[in-house]
């Protein structure tokens, strides 16, 4: 498959690139340094990589760069940009929706906070103590409703460069709702009680980078499972392998 990559100097961004590479997808860059791609990527690898260095806030550059690709994922910004990081999210996918000779299928990166919490009608952005700049992933995802896009989000914890695990450790994926077992009890308490018991358990959420990318390219084709929907996973010991 042809796929494009924006932010593909980024900790995920480039993860997904080289991985896409090794699977044999047709893969873009989209960045500002091609410098720090081929530093990132070395010379062998960055050789199979095509490489777009134009500004992602161009709308016509965007448009462009999406001809002909059948998949986008958008790992580009970050919560802390603010304002920037929403614009970033629209033009790439205002312009995905603008550019006809492009499939539809996109993912774009959110976090665990997206996730619906279970038997709560809640999700972590919008409890007391979690940082309001995370606010920036739910009006992206917002937008991504708006869409008649194939949209996916991803919906990670916090991203580590590795993690080793005991077996029989299992990668455990979800739809919606948080990847960790909750308890019904937790209707019962206060925002401010669910937020600290979240807290209390967010390192079980941690994931790799290398699991984020591969999931992401492991559903890339249209109308998967995961089409219209935000995506968590978490490693659990109990559930069988997705």
């Amino acid at each position: 498959m042809n796929i494009i990559v924006f932010g593909a100097t980024g900790n995920t961004g480039r993860r997904v690139l080289t991985q896409g590479v090794k699977m044999g997808h047709e893969m873009t860059a989209f960045v500002r340094n091609p410098e720090k791609l081929y530093e990132q990527q070395g010379e062998h690898l960055a050789q199979h990589v095509n490489v777009i260095v134009r500004d992602m806030m161009d709308p016509v550059s965007v448009y462009e760069a999406l001809s002909k690709q059948d998949a986008a994922i958008l790992a580009a910004g970050h919560t802390g940009q603010g304002e920037e990081f929403v614009r970033i999210v629209d033009n790439i996918v205002s312009q995905c929706e603008r550019q006809s000779s492009f499939s539809g299928r996109v993912w774009v990166m959110g976090g665990a906070g997206l996730l619906d919490i279970p038997y709560t009608d809640l999700i972590g952005n919008d409890l007391p103590g979690f940082p309001p700049e995370y606010q920036n992933h739910n009006r992206n995802l917002e937008r991504l409703r708006q869409t008649q896009l194939d949209w996916s989000a991803m919906c990670p914890g916090t991203m580590v460069d590795s993690i080793e695990h005991p077996a029989p450790v299992r990668l455990h994926v979800t739809t919606e709702t948080l990847p960790v077992s909750i308890p019904e009890t937790i209707k019962e308490l206060s925002e401010a009680e669910i937020a600290g018991y979240l807290f209390s358990r967010l390192q079980e959420l941690d994931v790799a980078y290398e699991d984020v990318a591969n999931c992401m390219l492991n559903h890339i084709e249209l109308a998967g499972p995961f089409t219209r929907k935000r995506v968590g996973f978490a490693y659990r010991s109990d559930i069988p392998v997705y």
